[in-house]
């Protein structure tokens, strides 16, 4: 059911290529601000966590997992607003503090992830797989409050994501997260233009 196959010259399986389509469909969703996009990713999350199992990706594995779980809550977040009013969470940008503590947050799930990685599992990246697994965690907390620099986070975890899966021959995933790089960078500017915009009528 899941046997291998070439598309555009690319090897994959059927399961790594709706957890391609998916996936695309999830971000697509989330630059235009739809919550549905939530849904897509939860489904997208589910089938990329047996692709990274088969590869022995076991932090990307169990970070579909928390994926799942902060969608749920990312969804919440997306269709409850702002309390006490009838909006819908607006796009805003992390204070100094926030920002020191989203860089300290990776470094320090960096650290702890690479030590289980390396002692616990059998993955020959442990280094490259721990220090993407806290990035994607920290992008996807982000994306779930609407703060811009999830855009920011997910640009360099991706382009680093390319690399990850070129070595592992997972080739479509490879060019998935090509396209990831391209549409955060499409996504970081829409939410730019939609903050901008925002501070205008405030004014």
């Amino acid at each position: 059911m899941n046997d291998p196959l070439v598309l555009f010259g690319f090897g994959t399986t059927p399961l790594e290529l709706l957890g391609f389509v998916l996936a695309v469909g999830t971000v697509l969703f989330n630059i235009t601000q739809l919550h549905w996009a939530w849904l897509l990713s939860i489904l997208s999350s589910a089938i990329y966590g047996v692709v990274f199992y088969d590869a022995r990706l076991y932090g990307d594995m169990a970070l579909q997992l928390v994926f799942i779980a902060v969608s749920v809550w990312g969804w919440k977040q997306w269709l409850s607003g702002v309390p006490s009013t009838a909006e819908s969470l607006p796009v805003t940008r992390l204070d100094r503090h926030g920002g020191w503590l989203a860089v300290g947050g990776w470094l320090l799930g960096f650290g702890l992830l690479w030590w289980f990685l390396s002692h616990y599992t059998d993955t020959d990246v442990p280094m490259a797989d721990g220090f993407l697994t806290a990035g994607s965690l920290l992008g996807q907390v982000l994306l779930s409050r609407k703060k811009l620099e999830n855009w920011v986070v997910w640009i360099i975890v991706d382009v680093l994501y390319v690399a990850l899966y070129v070595h592992k021959h997972l080739m479509l995933t490879a060019v998935l997260y090509a396209v990831f790089v391209v549409m955060a960078m499409i996504g970081l500017r829409a939410w730019s233009i939609d903050g901008k915009d925002r501070r205008m009528v405030l004014e």
